[in-house]
């Protein structure tokens, strides 16, 4: 009896063992992951490779503050002593300001890239080296809207310099190493490693915006340094970051490689920059205004107006045109366009793909050169009008632009369409940005406004067909123009 009990506990203890085993043996063979090891790069063979590249930038500003300065009288009856006192005094009020940046060498002639903000105002720009060699330095151009700035030294007659090589930023991708070499705070020299953190940003620190962005360390002096990929080549510029601290944060912009070369270029070449000009203002386009004009998907550049002569009147591009198209290039987004136009060779005639209407149409536009003279955006302050009837649906009341209301509001003698006249508060209208004295050129697609009852026709129209957004194209101030999508109640 007893012999049975323990053949009977050996079997039992034995499956107990055996379920055991199978069930470790399934943990470990089905249900088991192995994780992945994500070693990073040794970037020491390639910051020893790249380092005595890249230079310090220290500038020099001397302002004169000449209201606190006694000025010096003309009278032969003042002692010379007391002109000379005063003549000293003057002196002593100039003050002197530095600052300190970052740069890289990409001719061993002595050519040497920055950012422009870094010389901005410098009366003196002195590059020290790696070695410790101080040399001045001379402006060849810079250009403020993409922060670049290019110099030249005369290196001494011993003095090598090892010029850095430029790769293509279209290559990277978000999640590669990056390695940024640059002067933070003054302490040359420093090399910080991070990824890319992201491509295409537009921080709204200029029209051509199109920024690299990284969490390498980058702080107040990387400014004008190269960043690297891991082959050793320079395929952004550190221009910028994001902190509430002043230091960083993991929020570094970098200009990408391939909107630094043209401009690098050119600059070197010129002493300053060329760039195409369509002669179109334009803004995004929205869900909304895509479905107000018909569109698939919202992507292009909404046209809000066309300057008269540019490229584009010559070609026929009209007010309330998409562009999603440009010389063969896909325009997605409206931003996009600028810099495309801009990186186009003046002269050259380019094929410009529009939507008019809910049709496909190409244009042949000639690009010209673009002139740099900014257009100041003028403010138009008005009072109600007289003469003016009030769309109640709508919530703003609309006026003919008669002679009495070119003299009242101070209008061109040519302006054409209708004046808003007063404006709800709380109106669709209102919350979209329609303002008083704002001036209704038409409802796009359709011809200029003449008077008040046609645009309450075409209102209707609208409704009849069941739509429920129109496009005003309106004018605001001397040159602002910009499409408006209101709801039609």
């Amino acid at each position: 009896m007893k012999i049975r009990l323990s053949i009977i506990k050996l079997i039992l203890c034995s499956i107990l063992i055996l379920c055991l085993h199978n069930g470790n043996s399934y943990a470990l063979t089905s249900n088991s992951i192995t994780p992945s090891v994500i070693i990073g790069p040794n970037f020491a063979d390639l910051a020893e490779d790249v380092i005595n590249s890249v230079v310090n930038i220290s500038t020099t500003q001397v302002v004169s503050n000449n209201d606190s300065s006694p000025s010096i009288p003309n009278d032969q009856s003042i002692p010379d002593f007391y002109k000379d006192w005063l003549e000293k005094n003057k002196e002593s009020q100039k003050k002197t300001f530095s600052s300190l940046g970052s740069g890289f060498i990409i001719d061993e002639s002595g050519i040497i890239v920055t950012n422009a903000h870094v010389i901005k105002g410098a009366d003196e720009i002195e590059v020290i080296f790696s070695d410790g060699i101080k040399l001045k330095a001379e402006l060849i151009g810079k250009d403020i809207k993409t922060d670049i700035a290019v110099l030249k030294v005369n290196p001494e007659k011993e003095q090598s310099l090892k010029a850095l090589k430029f790769g293509s930023s279209e290559e990277l991708r978000v999640g590669d190493w990056v390695l940024a070499i640059g002067n933070p705070f003054g302490l040359g020299g420093t090399v910080t490693a991070g990824i890319v953190s992201a491509m295409n940003r537009d921080i709204n620190a200029g029209p051509y915006d199109d920024f690299i962005q990284t969490d390498a360390s980058i702080n107040k002096g990387n400014s004008g340094g190269p960043l690297f990929n891991v082959n050793g080549e320079v395929i952004g510029i550190n221009s910028a970051i994001i902190s509430t601290s002043g230091g960083s944060v993991g929020i570094g912009f970098a200009i990408p490689s391939n909107t630094a070369i043209d401009i690098i270029d050119q600059l070197n070449e010129f002493g300053e920059t060329k760039r195409g000009w369509l002669g179109v203002r334009i803004q995004i386009v929205t869900e909304e205004i895509a479905e107000s004009l018909g569109l698939k998907v919202n992507q292009g550049a909404l046209v809000a107006d066309v300057d008269i002569p540019s490229p584009a009147s010559r070609a026929g591009i009209k007010a309330g045109d998409v562009i999603v198209s440009f010389g063969g290039i896909e325009i997605k987004e409206m931003r996009e366009l600028p810099k495309v136009v801009a990186q186009t060779k003046i002269g050259s005639t380019v094929n410009v793909s529009i939507i008019r209407n809910g049709k496909n149409i190409n244009k042949r536009v000639r690009v010209d050169r673009l002139d740099e003279k900014e257009l100041e955006i003028a403010s138009l302050e008005v009072d109600l009008a007289d003469e003016s009837e009030y769309i109640d649906e709508l919530g703003f009341a609309l006026s003919k632009i008669s002679a009495s209301m070119i003299e009242k509001y101070n209008l061109e003698a040519n302006e054409k369409g209708l004046i808003v006249s007063g404006i709800n508060s709380s109106s669709d209208a209102y919350l979209r940005g329609l303002r008083e004295g704002d001036i209704i050129i038409r409802i796009v697609p359709k011809p200029v406004l003449l008077n008040v009852e046609q645009f309450i026709r075409i209102i209707d129209i609208y409704r009849q067909q069941n739509k429920s957004l129109m496009l005003l194209h309106v004018k605001r101030g001397s040159n602002m123009i910009k499409i408006f999508p209101i709801k039609i109640n």
